[in-house]
């Protein structure tokens, strides 16, 4: 039987996601309704801007006043959708201690400070739900938490922002330049005005914080992430990489230690198989993969942003979040019960594939291949070219720790021989 009295909704934002949100609470409210067992209401709507038009939002449910809202009593749900660490950190714990759940896309205050957010809604008894926080409208955050809960994962590897595999993408399909893809990224709407916090790898880290954390049950922060960015990536490297059968791509990669000791997470740019799953993702599509050691390999694809995927994300949990609500029961929190240290990049086993340009002459190679030697690196492969006392020297190297790679970079920077390191760029997926 369903319940007549609405569980009512305070919308924290309106822009591009919010707006989706409340649109699609309105027009499929009765569907929604048939799935919670009770009416959803839009209670109120908290804004920067009120004097701007919202179609379809009422003008009285608009207010100013977030602090206002989430205190009132009689909110069942607060959806924050305003993104940033303050004020959206201490409006979300001020829902909990009156008695409302959070949904949230926001991932840069769940890297940054997830732990304040989980403590306080378990210490009130209410939902913290945040499947919008990663990868749009794919549905990565609930199988972690809950599909894969019985399993051990070992590994995530994804494409998880949409801005970088567009640029990378047209790079690779049209030999653009760096610059060039991101002006056309930016044209094109994929890309903001500054696009820093996507192609510095911000973005990417603090989703990597958050799926690390979930995978492995552990407390993972942003600041534990190593980061880089793909503005040093350059047509040549793409090139380089097709020559390997490889294609480029930004990646955010979460690993359990052989020995199950320790976790990491990383984003940065590598070179991938094109026979992996991960090469074939274009445009700004997102796609996760995941390893797990009874359910095997799994990958999760689709729109990684945009309004309507994240409110289709956010929407799901609002469903799940009044579900509880009316079984007076609360999902998953905090599991971080392993207490794994996140060990540093130079502790992470990698491969490289590093591009010098030396000089023509007999006896470089010998050169170079005693530097690796001497930092315990193995080398793969290793192809020269040369023409009128110039030549190029691309190394490919066998896994090894990254400590170990960076030293061996930084010996071979003072070879007399060696006239500079045109590109470095890791290998992955094999």
């Amino acid at each position: 039987m369903m319940r007549t009295r609405p569980l009512k909704v305070a919308l924290l934002g309106c822009g591009v996601v919010g707006s989706e949100v409340a649109r699609i609470m309105t027009t499929h409210a009765d569907d929604l309704a048939a799935r919670i067992g009770a009416p959803v209401e839009l209670a109120g709507v908290a804004v920067r801007r009120p004097q701007k038009v919202r179609e379809g939002i009422p003008a009285e449910l608009v207010t100013t006043d977030a602090t206002a809202l989430v205190k009132r009593g009689d909110i069942d749900v607060v959806v924050e959708v305003i993104g940033g660490i303050e004020p959206a950190r201490t409006l979300i714990t001020t829902a909990f201690e009156h008695g409302a759940s959070v949904v949230s896309a926001n991932k840069a205050l769940l890297a940054e400070d997830g732990a304040t957010l989980y403590a306080a809604a378990e210490r009130h008894g209410r939902d913290l739900y945040f499947e919008a926080a990663v990868a749009g409208a794919i549905p990565l955050i609930r199988p972690l938490r809950e599909s894969l809960a019985g399993d051990k994962v070992n590994r995530v590897l994804g494409i998880v922002n949409g801005t970088t595999n567009f640029i990378l993408d047209k790079m690779e399909r049209t030999g653009a330049g760096y610059t060039e893809a991101l002006d056309e990224a930016t044209a094109l709407g994929y890309a903001e005005a500054d696009p820093t916090a996507d192609v510095e790898g911000f973005d990417a880290a603090a989703k990597a914080a958050i799926l690390a954390g979930i995978a492995f049950h552990t407390r993972v922060r942003l600041d534990d992430v190593h980061r880089e960015g793909l503005t040093e990536v350059t047509a040549a490297d793409m090139a380089s990489a097709r020559r390997m059968g490889c294609t480029v791509k930004l990646l955010a990669i979460c690993e359990r230690a052989a020995d199950g000791r320790s976790v990491t997470a990383r984003v940065h740019p590598a070179m991938i198989p094109l026979s992996h799953p991960l090469a074939s993702v274009r445009e700004a599509y997102n796609a996760v993969f995941v390893e797990a050691e009874a359910a095997g390999r799994l990958m999760f694809y689709g729109p990684g942003a945009g309004g309507a995927p994240t409110a289709s994300a956010v929407l799901g949990d609002l469903v799940a979040v009044c579900r509880n609500k009316l079984a007076e029961a609360t999902g998953p929190g905090e599991s971080a019960y392993t207490q794994l240290p996140v060990s540093p990049m130079g502790e992470v086993v990698t491969r490289y594939h590093i591009s010098l340009d030396v000089a023509d002459k007999p006896g470089v190679l010998a050169q170079v291949a005693t530097v690796f030697a001497e930092h315990g690196v193995s080398i793969d492969t290793v192809r020269q070219q040369g023409k009128d006392g110039e030549a190029s020297l691309v190394v490919v190297t066998h896994r090894a720790p990254d400590a170990a790679l960076s030293g061996t970079v930084e010996a071979l920077r003072k070879l007399d021989t060696v006239r500079g390191v045109a590109s470095i760029m890791r290998v992955e997926g094999e």
